[in-house]
């Protein structure tokens, strides 16, 4: 990777299919805008459809070219997840690129969803985990497919209390965020270790960018010590499409403290290293999410040379 790569070096994106989540604005406005550029089809999935709307249009005045389609999608609603699967799966026989992207973060008060679920663990985990593993037939249908989880530097604060983990006992705003970052690394991670041969199961995290994201703690922060959006994405566009990306890797900005500049690959903190915690968080997102996505090492008696070994079941 150069010292101070861009996405004007992103390999061509043509040919492929990506999906980006929270694609309306901040990270995943310029995740789109750049794959789209480079040539990719772009789902667009969000879950306020004016603003996606409008920021398909603002990338189509700068890539007239751009493939862009807005799809509906509330990460913090089950019921909308599957929808949403459902319609790319009846629409696409494959899917090259997932960026788990969209989140809230530090709302004031502890809110839950649909679903009963509080509501910043449901949308930036709970939700991806679900749509990961309802997407992940169409995923396995690519030549090179990836999955790339946006977490964030805070989840190095993150302390998984099973007893606690959704704050029923006590709620902190930015805890609760913290928390459901450090979900999102244990499962890359687990992704990782359980992903048939050809699948990338890869992370990043942007630093501090000028987004709308934080609601409470931090927010002073974003506005006095933050880097545009458009520079913040750019670890999560070389997760994307760099090509000497590997399973398991994980990127981050090369400034001080990780908080802004280029894209450089990084460490994980080690809370996200537990594979015991990982194994009983993948276990309890199946159970409350009613998605389970089973990848089994059973190869063809006689396989075919090239044909893949491993066999995918999604039960939902």
């Amino acid at each position: 990777m150069e010292k101070n790569w861009s996405a004007k070096q992103m390999p061509r994106q043509g040919g492929k299919l990506a999906i980006v989540t929270g694609a309306n604005r901040g990270l995943g406005y310029y995740t789109s805008l750049e794959l789209a550029r480079a040539g990719a089809e772009v789902i667009m999935a969000a879950r306020d459809g004016k603003t996606a709307a409008d920021a398909r249009a603002q990338i189509l005045a700068e890539v007239p070219a751009a493939k862009l389609k807005v799809e509906h999608l509330d990460l913090a609603s089950l019921g909308s997840v599957r929808e949403f699967a459902n319609r790319v799966a009846g629409a696409h026989n494959r899917l090259d690129l997932l960026v788990n992207n969209a989140a809230v973060m530090s709302l004031p008060t502890r809110q839950v969803t649909v679903d009963n679920y509080e509501r910043q663990f449901a949308t930036n985990h709970l939700g991806h985990f679900a749509l990961t593993g309802l997407l992940l037939p169409l995923l396995c249908s690519a030549p090179a497919p990836r999955v790339v989880t946006v977490a964030s530097g805070l989840a190095a604060f993150g302390r998984l209390d099973f007893d606690n983990l959704q704050s029923e006992k006590r709620y902190v705003p930015q805890g609760a965020y913290e928390v459901s970052k450090l979900a999102n690394l244990l499962f890359m991670l687990e992704l990782n270790r359980r992903a048939p041969p050809g699948l990338l199961s890869v992370g990043a995290h942007p630093g501090v960018a000028s987004t709308d994201l934080p609601q409470s703690g931090l927010v002073w922060l974003h506005k006095v010590a933050s880097q545009h959006p458009s520079t913040g994405a750019l670890s999560q566009l070389y997760a994307a499409a760099g090509d000497d990306v590997a399973g398991g890797d994980y990127f981050g900005p090369r400034g001080l403290l990780e908080m802004y500049g280029p894209p450089k690959k990084t460490k994980v903190t080690k809370r996200a290293l537990d594979e015991s915690n990982a194994r009983e968080l993948w276990k309890r997102s199946e159970a409350l999410t009613g998605v389970s996505f089973a990848l089994e090492a059973k190869p063809d008696p006689a396989p075919a040379l090239g044909s893949p070994s491993h066999r995918i079941v999604v039960a939902s």
